[in-house]
């Protein structure tokens, strides 16, 4: 593993969708403790992205954390949150998209009572797909061209386990992040050469992440994980010690500091030669 300095992203300029709870939440303190600067988003509740950037700024001593209420899904206001780190700090080299919509959109009662496909309201369907597919994909083309410009980058796509995709029930949020993992790969060989990264991270099971509601029960579930457990591998990944990793799909739950490539689930796809990462 190369020394990339993955605890220090100071001038680094990064955006994280849904910064205001859960993973999101997590990430955003997480970069603004490492000295980045971060741009957060939601489509509703502004109370919560301006309480993290209230934290931020007590723990921080200084304003690290710009709050923006913004909707993923409308190409206008991917288009400005993108300027709001431009005109703000002046640069833009990070965007995490973890905004999503989940099940409970579906039913309140989705782990225990699974809705079958075909009963889905098809106006939910479409909501979320639009948020987790195609809201990451009008965020990439409102930034890459900046990451271009300056010739480097960090794409980071927030997923969930295979299991949870194939998961009886699951749709469309098992297809949703199918399909993030599908762009993740295609838009690495697309970006190849350019010195930006694609690459998916996710917590590596069931999250308190707000996306379960309270007090839903499931005979045999595990706890659920801290949002926390994410962080040092984004760190990792939106650091210069990440430089060629790309296409990879990255589960939080493996990660060890020493040995990156532990938290590679699979082949992916990467310019350089695992070896450099402990394999």
């Amino acid at each position: 593993m190369r020394d990339g300095n993955a605890g220090n992203l100071n001038g680094r300029v990064a955006i994280v969708t849904g910064g205001g709870r859960g993973l999101g939440r997590a990430m955003s303190l997480g970069l603004a403790r490492a000295g980045a600067r971060v741009v957060i988003t939601a489509a509703q509740g502004r109370d919560e992205i301006e309480q993290v950037a209230a934290e931020s700024g007590a723990e921080c001593g200084e304003k690290r954390i710009l709050p923006v209420l913004a909707d993923v899904t409308r190409e206008a206001d991917c288009a400005r949150v993108a300027a709001a780190a431009i005109e703000r700090w002046r640069r833009l080299d990070i965007l995490v998209n973890n905004a999503g919509r989940g099940m409970k959109f579906v039913s309140d009662r989705f782990l225990t009572e699974p809705t079958r496909f075909w009963e889905t309201d098809p106006a939910v369907w479409r909501m979320i797909i639009d948020t987790n597919v195609n809201g990451p994909f009008l965020m990439a083309c409102a930034v890459v061209p900046h990451l271009l410009v300056s010739g480097w980058g960090r794409i980071v796509n927030i997923s969930m386990n295979h299991e949870t995709m194939r998961r009886r029930g699951f749709s469309p949020y098992g297809p949703s992040k199918a399909a993030l993992e599908s762009e993740t790969v295609i838009w690495a060989h697309d970006l190849a050469g350019t010195g930006v990264t694609v690459n998916a991270l996710l917590p590596g099971g069931a999250t308190l992440t707000g996306m379960i509601p309270p007090g839903l029960d499931e005979s045999g579930r595990s706890p659920l994980l801290n949002p926390a457990i994410i962080v040092p591998p984004l760190l990792w990944l939106v650091s210069n010690a990440s430089d060629g990793v790309t296409g990879r799909r990255v589960n939080a739950r493996h990660w060890r500091e020493s040995e990156p490539a532990a938290a590679f689930e699979d082949a992916g796809w990467c310019r350089e030669s695992p070896a450099q990462y402990g394999k």
